[in-house]
């Protein structure tokens, strides 16, 4: 439930996942449209509608087995970054804190527990529920287990994983690679109770198979001495631009986007997708190039929240998806003409306060878009609804931790 870390940690990740009845289904607000400029006059704004996607937020209504999570990332094993490629092949999602029971008749059942991590499986890239299998880990004794585990040699013992993006190398055989943010909880301390203590690049086999037991974890160097807090670390948000990812304006980098501070600042760095290992031959953007010093880093964008997404598009474009000034009610979304722009004013793109209205502990966080599973001229994106008193919460509205969707139709 707590997805990304860093920066707004402190602000977002109070998480305890929380469930959100179907009112959201009957309630997503019909269409909550925003019109403020053309590509054609402003290349730093976007013509778009929004419409409910209930199709895609039921699929992770369940009863049984996993039955809540958030964070939510995904990719295609083949790499194909453009929309629609989740129509081409198998779709892999994964979550951050993720809770498995049961329910009977919306009632949470003994038993329930939470894990820190797991791992969806969707055939045929659409919102099929008898298409879409979980998984997780287990103990030799049998129980519950969260996939991606602290490894490397900076890790301690009582660590666990929050996961940021991630992307498949298609310049590196096909590998998997997944940011990691290593998590500590803070014993005594209810709400907000936890601390990113280091960050993380994991690595699974091209061909690797959920729950991926097989991994090569990296403590990624940058800033590792700092209050992540404070500094930011990396991993809200990947954009792979390269060819064989299918980027319209392909130069070889992938640019992995981190946030930091009160004020939710975007920070960027960028590496050949083949030297992704290397952390010698990342460079951050400063404001104005891109250089190795981290220390030099600039923001590209504020008032974004701990995971984010930016999407390539028509006309040149870069969107950039995230919850406004991150638990805040607003969706937003800023166009950009590159990677690091400049990127344009906020625009508003939906509300989520109707999600919210079951409860007055209910927040949403981490909007993000998912182009694998949008189709061409659109933008399917996801949030995530939370408690700030989830334990009592999660036993009242057992269905409410989950992904909600939304899609956006630009012009």
């Amino acid at each position: 439930m707590r997805s990304s870390v860093n920066t707004l940690f402190t602000a977002v990740w109070l998480l305890k996942p929380v469930k959100r009845i179907c009112l959201l289904t009957v309630v997503l607000i019909s269409v909550h449209a925003c019109n403020t400029g053309s590509r054609d006059d402003h290349r730093d704004s976007l013509s778009f509608h929004v419409e409910p996607a209930p199709e895609w937020t039921n699929l992770f209504k369940r009863d049984h087995g996993w039955f809540g999570g958030d964070g939510i990332f995904a990719f295609v094993p083949g790499g194909n970054e453009q929309q629609g490629a989740a129509g081409k092949e198998d779709v892999v999602i994964w979550f951050s804190d993720s809770m498995l029971g049961d329910i009977v008749n919306d009632s949470l059942q003994p038993g329930y527990t939470m894990i820190n991590n797991t791992v969806a499986v969707l055939k045929g890239g659409k919102p099929d529920s008898a298409a879409i299998d979980f998984y997780w880990d287990t103990t030799g004794k049998g129980h519950p287990k969260s996939v991606f585990i602290p490894q490397t040699p900076a890790s301690q013992q009582g660590e666990y994983y929050w996961l940021g993006d991630g992307f498949v190398n298609t310049e590196l055989n096909n590998d998997i690679y997944i940011f990691g943010y290593r998590v500590k909880n803070i014993p005594g301390v209810a709400v907000f109770g936890f601390k990113q203590t280091g960050s993380t690049l994991i690595k699974s086999l091209s061909g690797s198979q959920p729950p991926y037991t097989h991994t090569v974890q990296f403590d990624i160097p940058f800033l590792a001495d700092k209050d992540a807090d404070s500094v930011g670390s990396f991993g809200a948000g990947v954009l792979v631009n390269t060819q064989k990812a299918g980027a319209p304006n392909a130069d070889g980098y992938v640019y992995v986007y981190g946030v930091r501070g009160k004020n939710k600042e975007v920070i960027a760095a960028r590496v050949k997708a083949e030297d992704i290992e290397q952390f010698s031959k990342w460079t951050f953007w400063n404001g104005k190039s891109w250089t190795p010093d981290v220390e030099t880093i600039q923001p590209v964008a504020d008032h974004a929240s701990n995971e984010l997404s930016v999407t390539p598009i028509e006309g040149g474009r870069y969107v950039m998806v995230f919850q406004k000034d991150a638990i805040g009610t607003q969706i937003g979304l800023r166009v950009g003409t590159s990677p690091v722009g400049p990127f344009g004013p906020v625009q508003d793109v939906f509300d989520t306060k109707p999600d919210l209205a079951a409860s007055p502990n209910l927040f949403s966080y981490n909007a993000k878009a998912h182009p694998v599973l949008s189709q061409p001229g659109e933008l399917l994106i996801s949030y995530n609804i939370n408690s700030f008193d989830f334990n009592n919460d999660i036993r009242k509205l057992p269905h409410l931790y989950r992904p909600r969707f939304i899609r956006l139709v630009y012009k």
